[in-house]
């Protein structure tokens, strides 16, 4: 089976925070589950370095879009590297290989009939002496009166057309735009109107989706799918491939979603593969993104490889609602976010995978405190995995000089670990996470109550048998454990392997034939809760600046 997995382009115009990687880590989880399972993987995400966010931030910064896309393009390679991301390959979108898979899809388009001409009035700013990118133009959303972009509503997830506004402003000097003629090219998105109802059809029946995206694709589909323009005027992008329009730039919204197509054949290029492989039918894709960016993924996306007949349309939408911080909104421009670069600096990575997965924002926003983060991290996995493991192997240590002693294994306690391989599986191929990680946290802290039930310390004196079996039974549950929760805690899971000594993890159960430990420490350290009032004190600090 050939699993694709795309993850969200983050804009490169500024640093990550934790609502981006609430959004973004299951695509890890799912990848990384899969690998285990022995299935042919590829995981594919990059930088989106054309988009006007970088425009907009290089104009702030007096320089040029590139530098601005470098900065952010390595900072979040490092970022995604330290909490664990296992892309097959991280890109980005301006390479000139990523332009020409662009710029291949617009001629198939336009070979395909599903794309035209079209004179169209558009905001001109008089004062920047320029035609203005949708994003440069902000004010109200007419459908719910929300401040809003020129194309797209956060706030009532509305598409938008920059002339749809109320009250517009040019972002660039705050002047009130004009109208002026120009000509564009747009796609055909109504022709599709069918087939895109059909197939968000088969995804609701078959629970591939979750239900935001159902929703809200049955909301764009009921309302009548209108055809969007595919080019602007912008300042950095791909050109469109077609003579006397080669000042044009190809649009953000059909040149980034091509971006899983383009680093699939990068990485198929660089590998000597066949990218085919991951875009057949018969493929099973994931689609990893926060719900502003449904419908690029349930309609647009769909839209454009129906376009060019494509038959590989996303098969699920893993779509997070939003992630609060403290009870508030996140708000990058007000600086209230934790930024990913200060705290994978601070925190052990698996303590913030396990808080963004434990308490995903799946079906309903949620909110990321420090005090819940800490005591989460103490209690959960110090207190609960933590000191499983500790205990266990640290009385191995103590008691038979660091050799794992060969036992019976206890028959009920395999029987719930081979459940928990197929349940905890079938969860994460559904994308219920939460649910998988909670079902084996539970299965953790019955296995601290098997542990003190049967006492090994006073086993140890009173029939050393009975020892051996109790703590072959606990090294099987710790062995078992690392596989089972290494795609949420990748870290800590390697860290069991190397103090066991086990070979690659797989998702199957495993027995362990005993040997010596090496180098027994802890998985995690405590974290002094003194530490949320001087982390809350820092975020209030640095939002009033």
């Amino acid at each position: 089976m050939s699993v694709l997995i795309g993850g969200a382009w983050p804009y490169a115009n500024g640093s990550l925070h934790l609502g981006h990687i609430a959004s973004l880590l299951p695509g890890d989880i799912v990848a990384r589950y899969y690998r285990l399972k022995g299935e042919d993987v590829l995981y594919v995400s990059g930088s989106d370095c054309n988009g006007t966010p970088i425009a907009i931030r290089a104009k702030q910064s007096g320089v040029t879009p590139k530098e601005i896309a470098d900065q952010y393009h390595t900072e979040f390679h490092e970022c995604f590297k330290k909490l664990g991301f296992s892309y097959d390959i991280y890109s980005r979108t301006d390479t000139p290989q990523h332009h020409q898979v662009v710029q291949e899809i617009f001629l198939k388009l336009l070979e395909n009939d599903m794309v035209y001409k079209k004179k169209i009035e558009q905001a001109y700013c008089e004062t920047c002496e320029q035609f203005l990118p949708d994003r440069f133009v902000e004010g109200r959303c007419p459908n719910c009166l929300c401040d809003a972009r020129g194309d797209q509503c956060d706030h009532c997830s509305k598409i938008l057309e920059p002339l749809d506004l109320l009250d517009k402003k040019c972002k660039i000097c705050g002047d009130t735009p004009v109208v002026r003629e120009t000509e564009h090219f747009y796609f055909k998105l109504s022709a599709l109107q069918e087939e895109l109802q059909s197939y968000i059809n088969k995804a609701k029946i078959e629970e591939l989706w979750r239900e935001n995206a159902v929703k809200l694709s049955e909301r764009y589909v009921r309302e009548g799918l209108q055809d969007r323009a595919v080019s602007r005027d912008l300042p950095i992008g791909v050109s469109v491939p077609v003579t006397g329009y080669e000042d044009k730039k190809i649009y953000v919204w059909i040149e980034a979603v091509a971006g899983y197509y383009s680093a699939s054949k990068k990485w198929a290029e660089e590998k000597n593969e066949q990218v085919e492989h991951y875009w057949s039918k018969d493929t099973t894709s994931y689609y990893v993104h926060g719900k502003d960016n449904i419908p690029f993924h349930s309609i647009i996306w769909p839209a454009v490889l129906m376009g060019v007949n494509v038959e590989a349309l996303p098969t699920r939408i893993v779509s997070n609602e939003y992630l609060t911080l403290e009870k508030k909104k996140l708000s990058t421009s007000k600086n209230w976010a934790v930024w990913i670069p200060e705290v994978v600096d601070r925190y052990h990575p698996d303590s913030i995978r396990y808080f963004l997965t434990i308490n995903a924002p799946e079906n309903r926003d949620t909110d990321f405190s420090f005090r819940e983060f800490i005591y989460s991290h103490n209690s959960e996995l110090l207190g609960a995995y933590g000191n499983f493991v500790n205990r266990t192997l640290k009385f191995i240590e103590k008691s038979f000089g660091g050799e794992v002693p060969k036992g019976e294994v206890d028959v009920e306690i395999q029987d719930k670990i081979k459940h928990l391989y197929t349940n905890v599986g079938s969860q994460i191929e559904n994308t219920l996470f939460k649910d998988a990680l909670e079902d084996l946290f539970s299965f953790i802290r019955d296995s601290n109550k098997y542990f003190d039930q049967e006492q090994p310390w006073v086993q140890i004196k009173e029939s050393k048998l009975a020892c051996q079996h109790t703590l072959a039974t606990c090294v099987y549950i710790i062995v078992n454990l690392a596989q089972l929760l290494s795609p949420f805690l990748p870290f800590s899971s390697r860290e069991v392997q190397r103090i066991l000594r086990c070979n690659e993890l797989q998702w199957n159960p495993i027995d362990y034939q005993g040997g010596s430990l090496s180098n027994v420490r802890p998985l995690f350290e405590r974290i002094d809760v003194a530490e949320i009032e001087r982390e809350v004190e820092r975020l209030h600090l640095k939002s009033s600046l």
